[in-house]
C-alpha cells in the first residue's frame, strides 16, 4: 500500500483511516502473548503443543485465538501434517521475520534498561503516595 505521502493525498478520511490500521497492527503485536510466540518462533517451525510448552502460562484457547490472529496478519503460516493424530505446525513468514528482528531489538532495549526503568517507578511510587 502506498503512502499517503506518495499519492498525494491528503483527505483528512485518508489520514484517519491509517491510523486506525497502524493502532490496530501495533495493538495485535504488542500484546504480551503476540511477541512470545513470535519469539517462539524465531529460529523454527513449532507443533502447536511445544509452542504451548514453551509459551509459559498461556491456555490453549489463548494460543490458538493468537495464532489465528498472527496468521490473518500474515504474519504466521500453519500447516496440518496429514499423520495421526494430525499435527499442525507454525513457523514464521517472510513478513513475520522483519517483525521478529523489530521485537528483538525492543527486547534487548527492555533488558538493557530495565534496572532503570525499575528504579525509576520506585521513585515515582514513592512520590505518590
Amino acid at each position: 500500500m502506498d503512502s499517503v505521502r506518495e499519492r498525494g493525498d491528503t483527505d483528512p478520511a485518508v489520514c484517519e483511516q491509517s491510523r486506525d490500521l497502524i493502532r490496530d497492527v501495533l495493538e495485535r503485536i504488542g500484546d504480551k502473548w503476540s511477541v512470545v510466540v513470535i519469539c517462539r518462533l524465531a529460529d523454527t517451525t513449532r507443533g502447536f503443543n511445544e509452542l504451548r510448552r514453551l509459551s509459559g502460562p498461556i491456555t490453549q484457547r489463548m494460543l490458538s485465538a493468537t495464532l489465528r490472529r498472527l496468521e490473518r496478519d500474515g504474519l504466521v503460516t500453519r500447516t496440518v501434517r496429514d499423520t495421526k493424530p494430525p499435527r499442525v505446525d507454525y513457523a514464521l513468514t517472510a513478513r513475520g521475520l522483519t517483525l521478529l528482528e523489530t521485537v528483538q531489538a525492543l527486547a534487548r532495549w527492555a533488558e538493557e534498561h530495565a534496572v532503570g526503568i525499575l528504579d525509576s517507578r520506585t521513585t515515582f511510587d514513592a512520590g505518590q503516595e
